[in-house]
């Protein structure tokens, strides 16, 4: 079992995540679940951590809004993923937690990899809280050459 401290205003608090799931550098909960939930093929509740406005945005993709339509996406591409997010951080200003500029939002950036059956490539998550802890954007971009990418066809 992991143990985070986060800040919950106007103190911190201890969570007990039940997970080995283990990324170096992030404290907040909704990201564990995040990915959690990816990795047991629970997409319906997945998608139901995304704000009601909230939107996934895949590579090679148009933009998924809707928890409804996140989660129909997930069911058909996400299937038998392995997501193994690695390290990330939280974008900070002067050293200090903050959300983004005039915004009630926080923003994590997350390293790690993607693996399926055929094939395991580096991923990062650009992923966006509100200040409810809901998801208002997920950003995934591969992180492979172009001659990686080509070797994944059929």
């Amino acid at each position: 079992m992991k143990t985070i401290t986060v800040l919950a205003q106007p103190e911190f608090r201890t969570i007990d995540l039940d997970t080995s799931l283990d990324i170096d550098g992030i404290y907040e909960n909704t990201i564990y679940q995040y990915f959690i939930r990816l990795n047991n093929g629970e997409f319906m509740e997945t998608a139901q951590l995304f704000a009601e406005q909230g939107c996934l945005n895949p590579p090679f993709e148009n933009s998924i809004a809707g928890r409804e339509a996140i989660a129909r996406y997930l069911e058909k591409e996400a299937k038998g993923m392995n997501f193994c997010p690695e390290r990330g951080e939280t974008l900070t200003k002067v050293g200090l937690v903050a959300p983004l500029k005039n915004s009630d939002r926080t923003q994590y950036q997350i390293q790690g990899k993607v693996k399926t059956n055929f094939f395991t490539v580096n991923v990062s998550w650009s992923i966006e809280l509100n200040a409810a802890k809901e998801i208002m954007a997920v950003d995934v971009k591969l992180l492979a050459s172009i001659n990686e990418l080509l070797s994944f066809r059929s």
